[in-house]
């Protein structure tokens, strides 16, 4: 039987100046320029838009809650709002490490007392403040992990580093777009044009996966569940660490508006994906038979 699967909502339309000033700050971000606040009167919908077009990772902290790092800053997703969560930073590489530990990169909003790049930075209050570990002024990571020993960033090299100051250049076939780390071996998995790339030492050697379908976003849900967001909007997962794979049918939203990927296995076995699409932010359970937008 096939399963009837809503249509992703596309790009929120909200009308006037708010919106398109907020939205050319967002693109401005993407350059070397650090990001700008909001202005003070911009209407929580015209907010929620220009946030949710630019998303750069997805996660959920030790509590449950989700959270999106953007242009402008960390966002917790709560009933369907979005919430800022500490300063205004361009956040172009996040993750949660197992511990909790909240991991950053990108560029300092103004007024935020940041190095320009902020380098390696870290939060251990749920984003409400940040400190500078190490490579501040130096390094943007635009794709970073955190796994249980070691975080793992590229900046237009990869590099690794186990105590947070000191870091070790590696190789990588091609550039990553993605970068995870499993959350209790920390096997990295990346997605590259030279296909899904995976390595058991902290990057120092990779080797070639095999999925059906080439891979833009993936993430563990686990130590040996794989899940990925394909080039035709599919989900495709291993429950193998990537041996064997299951390509779900119907696509789960467009693929060249993929931005971000969360998966997860709950305590009572269910995988728990999370992608975000320009404009909406879909959950699914089902591996995208059913979905529901965090943000409506």
């Amino acid at each position: 039987m096939t399963a009837v699967r809503p249509t992703p909502r596309r790009v929120r339309h909200v009308l006037g100046a708010t919106l398109t000033a907020l939205s050319l700050v967002a693109l401005t971000a993407c350059g070397s320029g650090p990001a700008r606040s909001p202005s003070a009167g911009a209407s929580t919908a015209a907010t929620q838009a220009a946030v949710s077009t630019h998303i750069h990772a997805i996660a959920r902290d030790p509590r449950g809650e989700v959270l999106l790092a953007t242009h402008q800053g960390l966002f917790r997703v709560t009933d369907g709002g979005l919430h800022q969560q500490g300063p205004i930073i361009d956040l172009m590489g996040f993750a949660v490490a197992p511990d909790g530990t909240m991991y950053a990169s990108g560029h300092p909003g103004s007024g935020v007392d940041l190095p320009q790049p902020v380098g390696l930075i870290s939060s251990a209050d749920g984003g409400n403040t940040w400190q500078v570990l190490s490579r501040g002024g130096e390094s943007d990571f635009h794709a970073l992990t955190a796994g249980p020993t070691a975080v793992t960033g590229f900046d237009g090299a990869l590099r690794t580093t186990v105590d947070r100051t000191n870091w070790t250049t590696r190789q990588i076939p091609a550039p990553p777009r993605v970068l995870t780390a499993a959350p209790g071996t920390g096997r990295l998995l990346a997605t590259t044009r030279a296909g899904m790339l995976v390595s058991d030492d902290d990057g120092a050697t990779w080797a070639s996966l095999t999925p059906l379908e080439p891979a833009l976003l993936v993430d563990w849900a686990d130590d040996t569940t794989i899940v990925a967001l394909t080039t035709s909007g599919r989900l495709m997962t291993s429950n193998d660490r990537g041996v064997t794979w299951t390509l779900h049918p119907g696509p789960m939203g467009d693929a060249e508006s993929a931005e971000a990927i969360h998966a997860h296995r709950s305590t009572d076995g269910q995988v728990e994906v999370i992608v975000a699409f320009a404009g909406t932010v879909l959950r699914t359970s089902d591996y995208g038979v059913t979905t529901a937008d965090l943000l409506r």
